[in-house]
């Protein structure tokens, strides 16, 4: 009986395997082909939707460079070499990264990176009357612009670091690159535990201020607010606000549309996550007059 189990299993797996096979007879000969082919083995339910992305984000990585992926120098989060406890503190929690290049003077003149996890020992011990930046710093690696994104992710793994500073052909500094980014383009967006769990699109916060998740839909949103957006312009709130804004606002940035003030709440380098709204005086927000 279990021989036979045995066998029914090998044929099935067999079964599928020869599926696959079958789908991949076609021999594409380029990139295009390729997704075609992918694109059809998830039409047959030979591959998951999931499992056809990352592929698909794989081979976009293949023929990428680091450039296409940084994170831009003006978007970068630093620390000064000089700095005090006081001084740096307030930004590394406002930010909530983990890690952070030191600079001296300038952001070009790296001096190496601080790993938040380095402090913890600072905030519970007499250790911190002894504390300088300089001496828990660690070196920081420093690639060209033009370093293609797959042998830096084997990098990465291999040598166990998280974040590369980028430089430009005259050696300053044009931005940098964490593993998390290139992971998110084969995987899509990771959250993490500083990532804020939105229950609901739209809630009330106090008298006519909302918070809202820059993903709800544009109906949607026009329905709550009693509002007549364009669903033609874009698919959510925070796809009117970035062509509003003209580029992906960060953390702070505000503006107005029609009396209605947003701010925004949290972003990431790609897209607007969550916003706060003022809506006007006397307007109807979900059936009820706003005071």
């Amino acid at each position: 009986m279990s021989d036979d189990n045995s066998h029914s299993s090998n044929g099935s797996s067999k079964s599928i395997l020869e599926k696959i096979v079958q789908v991949f007879t076609g021999e594409p000969k380029n990139k295009e082909e390729l997704v075609e082919v992918l694109k059809d083995a998830e039409d047959r339910e030979l591959i998951k939707p999931a499992t056809k992305q990352m592929l698909e984000g794989v081979l976009e990585v293949s023929d990428m460079r680091v450039r296409d992926i940084m994170i831009p120098r003006s978007q970068m989060v630093t620390l000064d070499i000089s700095q005090t406890v006081e001084q740096f503190l307030p930004i590394i929690l406002e930010s909530a990264h983990s890690r952070f290049p030191v600079v001296n003077d300038n952001i070009d003149d790296i001096e190496g990176v601080l790993l938040a996890k380095d402090l913890l020992k600072y905030g519970f011990s007499d250790a911190a009357r002894e504390f300088v930046l300089k001496d828990i710093i660690r070196p920081a690696i420093i690639i060209p612009e033009s370093k293609r994104v797959e042998p830096l992710l084997k990098e990465f793994r291999q040598e166990r670091y998280h974040m590369a500073v980028v430089v430009d052909e005259y050696g300053g500094v044009s931005g940098l690159v964490t593993i998390e980014d290139i992971l998110e383009l084969i995987v899509g967006e990771i959250e993490d535990e500083h990532d804020d769990l939105i229950e609901q699109e739209i809630r009330p916060l106090c008298g006519n201020v909302y918070h809202v998740n820059a993903l709800t839909e544009i109906d949607d949103f026009n329905e709550y607010f009693n509002y007549q957006f364009n669903e033609e312009d874009a698919d959510t709130i925070g796809g009117i606000l970035v062509h509003q804004f003209g580029h992906v606002p960060q953390r702070g940035e505000n503006t107005s549309i029609n009396g209605f003030e947003y701010k925004v709440v949290s972003s990431d380098k790609r897209r607007i996550l969550q916003l706060q709204v003022t809506v006007p005086k006397e307007h109807e927000v979900n059936g009820k007059i706003v005071d």
